[in-house]
């Protein structure tokens, strides 16, 4: 089952759609008709989203018979069946649109996160998403990255202090830095701190500060990615992620650097929706 939150943005979703009713239905399909329907996929990809859209049909209506044949993380293609839709026709057409705009959506950005990560996958660097997500969608959309084989960044502002050049009004004083980080160890042991560099002369003095989980190397060549890299020997932290101005193409030069993880804003921002399409048939009475 979702969790409560998941339930509220279901429950949102279909108040938008339904307004006052679905006049369509209400007045076009007959109030006893039963329907079979099937989820399946119009074109190749990896599926996100599946019992998400199976609650948004149990949500309309909990009569319905639902069966899941294909769980999230799948890789799917034309033909194949992922869930079966039984019961009364015009709750299964009140609940399809919202139910695949959930599940188009998270399957597309599962899809493109599994292109990512195999350009990657003959180094150790590990894809990450960021928090660019679609307001109330970031669990969903965070999870869609895992089912894709990647790996979740920091939820929100809360769980990982992320100081970047924003954040660094203090013109270089690194003994402030310092001090920041080590007031936030001790009020907030269990959260990481990670600090923005823009260049080598940063990296090189954010490895003398005590604290940092991480180091953040914004917008660098894959040269100076690894000369960070060496600069940090053989310490198993701050871990290292590249970030700003990587793209698939790029990205296998970026994680041959040595780095820990390389982060996308385009997974969650950019990703196409998978085609995903419900097939009609009426029971038999």
């Amino acid at each position: 089952m979702v969790s409560n939150n998941i339930s509220e943005l279901i429950d949102l979703a279909l108040k938008e759609d339904f307004g006052t009713g679905d006049v369509t239905s209400e007045y076009f399909v007959p109030a006893d008709l039963k329907a079979r329907a099937v989820l399946t996929p119009r074109s190749k990809g990896v599926l996100s989203g599946v019992e998400v859209a199976a609650q948004v049909f149990r949500t309309v209506d909990p009569n319905l018979h639902i069966e899941i044949y294909l769980n999230d993380g799948a890789i799917v293609g034309p033909g194949a069946i992922v869930m079966l839709i039984e019961g009364n026709a015009r709750s299964i057409l009140g609940a399809e649109r919202t139910a695949l705009n959930f599940i188009q959506r998270l399957s597309g950005i599962a899809t493109l996160t599994r292109r990512y990560v195999k350009a990657i996958s003959h180094t150790s660097t590990r894809l990450l998403d960021t928090r660019k997500t679609t307001p109330g969608y970031r669990l969903l959309e965070k999870a869609a990255v895992t089912h894709g084989g990647g790996t979740n960044h920091r939820l929100g502002l809360y769980d990982r202090a992320m100081v970047k050049d924003n954040h660094l009004m203090t013109d270089g004083n690194t003994e402030h830095l310092q001090a920041c980080i080590s007031k936030l160890k001790e009020e907030k042991p269990g959260v990481e701190v990670q600090l923005e560099a823009d260049n080598l002369d940063q990296v090189a003095a954010f490895l003398k500060l005590e604290g940092v989980d991480h180091i953040l190397l914004d917008n660098m060549s894959p040269e100076q990615m690894k000369q960070a890299v060496e600069m940090r020997g053989q310490r198993s932290l701050p871990l290292y992620e590249a970030s700003g101005g990587i793209t698939l193409e790029t990205a296998p030069a970026a994680a041959e650097s040595g780095v820990d993880f390389i982060s996308f804003g385009v997974l969650t921002h950019s990703a196409p929706s998978l085609d995903l399409g419900l097939d009609f048939s009426i029971e038999d009475k």
